[in-house]
């Protein structure tokens, strides 16, 4: 199978890509339109990339809004709160089905590579096991790195350390945390330790809760920045959220980023999760409670967008399309300036799939997988501005999904 007529983001022209079983076989310029050959996919001037990359869901949460009760106060703590009753009602079948309803949600959007937490501070570790069959169950439709997420702590929940050890030991990709909400600082310096010393045995990722909070005094991302510097796992480790850093003043804020820089993690921001959940303690002015986001890209260091949540405790909203967290985010994170807007989808593509350490496995070069997809529009600012779309998703030289776009009659 071949695409015709394709443009690629950072290069000019139009490009006619070759794909030989699995793999990219060839990429090569063609200098003018071209009709498509029987089996050959038409990109029509559009643009061709790698697929989407959803880098922090909650798929052991989805489709649980409600359920028994809804977050009243939208706040963070509630919504843990919420989800601690409606865990006592979960099953190993309850999982796996509201997972894999919200996985073909996000791959109808063009998503094929995808991060989720998975909360194992319960004794049975019954999300996990479900979640684990979930992976390899859906791996024709995506590639799962699974995060061991303690939601309601390492250090302050009975037997919290063990069952870490447990999910790695069963099968968890990443060893999360959640620092800012242990009982106390020295148990959340604590937990960060042992996750990055549990991480670095195994040989896993590490994702960490990091100051989901509008606290300007929780300042756990320096503990775990430093944690990596001096391991020189940087690469390896990532902080979610961090959304203190917005109520950080100037001056630490200027000091941290030099050790942020340093240590070379990399960050993720949730922003219509963070803005929904966040500032809720405020009258006005009300606080945005997004980390820096334009800051940390403009000081050369990798963030990416996530959407966290899709109908449950802590977001009610959502429909698995990540294009619609980029453009609100963009919007949020006071990006919208030319020079933003025409790199917009690295923080969907490129910069997620560092994040999640996908290296050669990720990209739209010769030899590596034949997982493109074709979009709506002929680069990045046009895909935000029209709120552009998915039109197909190849998945290992297979078409996966074709989207037929809504068609407008005038009278």
């Amino acid at each position: 199978m071949n695409i015709v007529n394709a443009r690629l983001r950072g290069r000019e022209g139009l490009f006619h890509i070759a794909l030989d079983g699995s793999q990219i076989a060839a990429i090569s310029e063609q200098p003018a339109m071209v009709s498509a050959s029987a089996g050959d996919l038409d990109a029509a001037n559009n643009l061709v990339v790698a697929p989407f990359v959803e880098p922090h869901i909650h798929l052991d949460a989805t489709l649980t809004a409600g359920e028994p009760a809804w977050n009243m106060s939208g706040t963070l703590f509630e919504g843990i709160e919420r989800w601690a009753e409606r865990k006592a009602l979960v099953t190993h079948e309850d999982t796996k089905t509201r997972a894999k309803k919200t996985i073909d949600m996000l791959v109808d959007h063009g998503i094929q590579h995808v991060r989720t937490h998975v909360d194992v501070t319960d004794p049975t570790l019954a999300a996990l096991k479900a979640m684990i069959e979930v992976r390899e169950e859906t791996r024709h439709l995506i590639d799962l790195q699974i995060v061991a997420f303690p939601q309601e702590g390492i250090e302050s929940y009975a037997g919290g350390r063990t069952l870490m050890e447990q999910a790695v030991a069963l099968g968890a990709d990443v060893v999360g945390g959640i620092p800012h909400f242990e009982n106390t600082r020295d148990q959340g310096v604590s937990s960060i330790k042992f996750l990055m010393d549990l991480a670095e045995r195994t040989g896993c990722l590490v994702d960490v809760h990091c100051d989901e909070t509008d606290d300007p005094q929780s300042r756990f991302l320096e503990v775990l920045a430093e944690e990596a510097r001096v391991r020189g796992m940087g690469e390896r480790v990532t902080a979610s959220h961090t959304t203190a850093m917005g109520s950080y003043d100037n001056a630490y804020c200027s000091k941290l980023f030099r050790l942020l820089k340093q240590s070379k993690i990399n960050f993720i921001s949730c922003p219509t999760e963070s803005i929904h959940l966040q500032g809720r303690f405020d009258n006005y002015p009300k606080r945005r409670g997004l980390t820096r986001v334009a800051e940390i890209d403009r000081a050369g260091m990798n963030i990416c967008f996530g959407q966290d949540s899709i109908v449950d405790p802590w977001y009610p909203l959502g429909n698995g399309n990540i294009l619609r967290v980029l453009e609100a985010g963009l919007h949020i994170c006071h990006m919208l300036g030319y020079e933003d807007l025409k790199r917009s989808l690295d923080l969907i593509t490129d910069n997620s799939a560092r994040t999640l350490h996908l290296g050669e496995r990720y990209g739209v070069e010769v030899g590596r997988p034949a997982n493109l997809l074709i979009l709506s529009a002929p680069d990045d600012y046009e895909m935000i501005r029209t709120q552009g779309y998915a039109l197909v998703s190849v998945r290992n030289g297979e078409v996966l999904m074709r989207r037929t776009p809504a068609q407008i009659e005038r009278a």
